[in-house]
């Protein structure tokens, strides 16, 4: 999958070079710019890995414009996992957060996302947009049904997260049919508002931009939260099932295919 847009180059990683241009980016946004502590991070040469990186595809966003030497052209990057590599990693990734036993047992063909940034040079332009529009056309050549994987709140206060993740358990709460649970080990305690005395606005406004695309495309979320002290985060699982998708969401979310399904 290869796509010029003018400016960018969408594609997935061919070799171990994209791989460590995508690990380097990775580094930069959680390691350098959020904080996190990763155990099988390589801080001298600056890449932000783990035992999934092989077994993953990489979706990079490139920009030919900066140099390739010292790994700086890749801007943005998607790490997915198809259910059909299952046997390679015995797990999916966000299986140590959530019990995904509802989706595993559907019978369905799943795509784990996870891992999304892009530098900060490229935040609040159409960066993600193409990302997205090139996840599209993955998902319709892997023939993948449902999406899912963890997306993340900066902090673990949950005092300050209480609006917003009442707000999603409350509204975007999962069918049970796709209802993953956050793990009891590090579930995050959240003082659940009642409905009648949430502020929507607050609520939006504190919830990441990511989250809130996926929510506008038809997604939900899964029960309970999870905190990952490791990346300072508390993450919620984003599912997202594609055949249920409205006309509209599935009109925009497929757009560049040229095709209906």
């Amino acid at each position: 999958m290869i796509s010029d847009d003018k400016h960018f180059i969408l594609r997935l990683a061919q070799d171990d070079r994209d791989l460590r241009a995508a690990q380097r980016l990775r580094y930069e946004v959680f390691v350098q710019e959020l904080g996190a502590t990763v155990a099988l991070a390589d801080h001298d040469a600056r890449l932000e890995r783990d035992e999934f990186d092989a077994h993953f595809d990489h979706l990079l966003l490139i920009d030919p414009n900066r140099s390739a030497d010292d790994l700086q052209d890749v801007v943005g990057v998607y790490r997915l996992l198809p259910s059909d590599r299952l046997a390679l990693t015995g797990r999916f990734y966000s299986e140590a957060e959530f019990d995904l036993t509802a989706l595993k047992d559907s019978g369905r063909k799943l795509l784990e996302l996870g891992r999304s940034c892009v530098h900060a040079d490229y935040r609040g332009g159409t960066a993600m947009l193409l990302l997205w529009n090139a996840l599209a056309d993955y998902v319709l050549h892997n023939g993948i049904e449902v999406l899912f994987g963890s997306a993340s709140f900066h902090g673990t206060d949950m005092a300050m997260l209480a609006q917003p993740l009442s707000y999603l358990q409350h509204f975007h709460l999962a069918p049970p049919a796709l209802r993953v649970t956050a793990r009891s080990a590090q579930a995050a305690d959240i003082p659940l508002i009642p409905k009648e005395k949430l502020d929507r606005r607050t609520a939006m406004l504190a919830t990441p931009a990511l989250i809130k695309a996926y929510l506008r495309l038809g997604g939900y979320v899964g029960q309970g939260a999870w905190v990952d002290h490791a990346f300072n985060t508390t993450d919620v699982c984003l599912v997202m099932d594609t055949a249920q998708m409205s006309a509209k969401h599935r009109d925009f979310y497929i757009r560049k295919s040229g095709r209906d399904g």
